[in-house]
């Protein structure tokens, strides 16, 4: 039996997790271990919801700062994820884990749409669910899409994937000196300006009471230590 703190859980990592070593794009090997890890707790009984970003293929606000429309940059990061969704998929399967991927945007044959009974049923069964395709709406980050899936799919926490071992005062690779928090209120998640995730995502989170965890990935034990409860391995908000 595991010992797992959490049943449910949303998953959010970033595209630039997906590249590796590459500039752009996939790098296998990345793809690889970020699948092996979610494979290792899924064998455990948990049930992983999967939502992620496109920065390894294109940002939204980086089109808009170059002087494109902000809705259509947005449109294109939003197709990003989905092309991300599909990849994972394909990963996913050659592990002998079937991984279903809803779209906000419906687009047959690639994807269906959003079902939340049908994204329950497949979570119950063992199966990943990958949300693509952001909140189907401009000007909403993937941290909120995480956010809204999750409650939507009855998760019980959203752990935020990253490069460190949770939150700090400031960059730790710019800022040695950074204080790291083990815990921290929404409300000062939010007033303090921390921009581990956008204050609408922490907004909806403190509203509906469900915990974000943040997390170093690239431990290889840092996903499992999470789920059985050890809040030394990253930063608790709540």
């Amino acid at each position: 039996m595991s010992n797992y703190k959490y049943k449910r859980v949303l998953l959010k990592i970033s595209g630039e997790s997906l590249k590796g070593t590459q500039s752009h794009g996939y790098d296998a090997e990345a793809v690889q271990a970020i699948v092996s890890k979610i494979k290792k707790v899924l064998d455990h009984g948990m049930e992983v919801a999967l939502v992620c970003g496109a920065g390894n293929i294109w940002r939204g606000v980086t089109g808009a700062a170059g002087g494109m429309d902000r809705v259509n940059a947005d449109y294109m990061g939003m197709l990003g994820t989905v092309m991300n969704a599909l990849c994972l998929r394909d990963f996913f399967a050659r592990e002998c884990v079937e991984a279903v991927v809803q779209c906000s945007v419906p687009m047959p044959p690639i994807a269906g749409g959003i079902n939340r009974m049908e994204a329950d049923k497949a979570l119950s069964a063992g199966k990943v669910v990958i949300f693509a395709g952001g909140t189907g709406c401009p000007f909403f980050t993937t941290d909120t899409t995480a956010v809204l899936r999750a409650l939507e799919n009855d998760c019980e926490a959203v752990l935020k994937a990253t490069k460190v071992d949770g939150i700090y005062s400031a960059d730790p690779f710019k800022y040695p000196d950074a204080e790291r928090y083990t815990e921290l209120s929404f409300d000062e998640a939010i007033s303090k300006q921390l921009k581990v995730m956008d204050s609408t995502a922490f907004s909806m989170c403190r509203d509906n009471d469900l915990p974000i965890i943040v997390f170093n990935f690239a431990d290889a034990e840092g996903l499992d230590a999470i789920l059985r409860g050890d809040n030394s391995a990253g930063t608790i908000v709540c």
